[in-house]
């Protein structure tokens, strides 16, 4: 029995170690296959850590290379500025949406096209900025010119006033002496015709009476008479041209009035004198008598009559009569 039982447990420590060893081998295999796996996986960690640095090497590079292109754009006019500004604020978040993408390795494929891309990306936000720059230099270019052109403009606008001025003060002297002229030649023409005025002497009102009578009648009575005649001698004068001569008989009565008015003419200092009978007559140079019939048609007034004989406007003569 004692042996039996020392076979018995020499078995079981066999079975034993044999499932010790049988365990052992299978944590080791494990653990080779585990370690093959880390290995795999080290290395795919390293790999694609090597390419997120390597696509933030490029994404720092392609965007520090963007800002500073961008910022040598920049200028004076705020407009190119204003764009630069926007251009750039793209680029930024640009940047930080590859950098968000770069965090996580799920979404290095994505960073990776994002990275390739933004370079096309930046060349149009440049090209953009270059076509506003391009712009603003031919619209500076026409602003020259245009201030130049004003500049020109401005300056024959001053020659122009200049000469404009000048003629226009050349204009004035001109009508000046152009009015001086006329002055000069109206007063040489009234004095031509005040020394050709003829003259008259004798210049005699008749009172008439010519109501159913065949005769008329002479009278002084203001009640009677309906008719005057006005008689005067012309004095000849060398300077009065042959031919026909108009004499203007003025007949005033006590009250200051113009005697049955015909019209009126005008004096040698331009006056309009009312005037109560023109006597035209042939004048030769020689004396000869010249008599106009007044005839009012309404009662005479008592008193006193002033006779006015005028010539070419000039008073030749003058008379009085008076009524009863």
């Amino acid at each position: 029995m004692s042996t039996t039982s020392g076979n018995n447990s020499k078995s079981t420590l066999l079975i034993a170690a044999v499932a010790v060893i049988v365990v052992l081998l299978g944590i080791n295999g494990y653990m080779i296959y585990n370690r093959s796996q880390l290995k795999t996986q080290n290395t795919e960690l390293t790999a694609d850590l090597d390419e997120t640095t390597k696509l933030k090497e490029e994404l720092n590079k392609q965007y520090y290379s963007a800002l500073s292109e961008l910022e040598g754009m920049r200028g004076t006019n705020e407009e190119l500025n204003s764009l630069i500004d926007q251009q750039k604020q793209e680029l930024d978040a640009s940047k930080s949406r590859i950098e968000t993408l770069l965090k996580d390795k799920g979404n290095l494929g994505k960073a990776r096209a994002e990275v390739a891309n933004l370079q096309g990306r930046i060349n149009q936000l440049l090209a953009e900025v270059n076509t506003l720059r391009g712009e603003n230099e031919t619209l500076k270019g026409d602003v020259s010119r245009l201030g130049e052109e004003k500049t020109q403009l401005a300056t024959s606008l001053e020659a122009e006033k200049a000469t404009t001025t000048q003629l226009s003060t050349e204009k004035t002297s001109l009508e000046t002496a152009k009015a001086d002229l006329e002055k000069t030649k109206e007063d040489l023409a009234k004095k031509v015709t005040a020394a050709s005025a003829i003259r008259v002497q004798e210049v005699e009102t008749t009172g008439l009476v010519t109501k159913d009578q065949k005769k008329p009648s002479k009278s002084n009575s203001a009640k009677k008479v309906n008719q005057v005649d006005v008689c005067f001698e012309i004095i000849p004068n060398d300077n009065a041209e042959v031919g026909q001569e108009v004499f203007h008989v003025r007949v005033i009565t006590p009250k200051g009035e113009t005697l049955a008015s015909e019209g009126s003419f005008t004096s040698g200092s331009g006056d309009a004198v009312p005037f109560s009978k023109a006597k035209s007559t042939s004048y030769n140079k020689g004396e000869s008598k010249v008599c106009a019939s007044i005839a009012p048609g309404a009662p005479f007034e008592e008193g006193d009559y002033k006779v006015e004989v005028y010539n070419k406007g000039y008073l030749s003569g003058k008379g009085t009569f008076r009524l009863k």
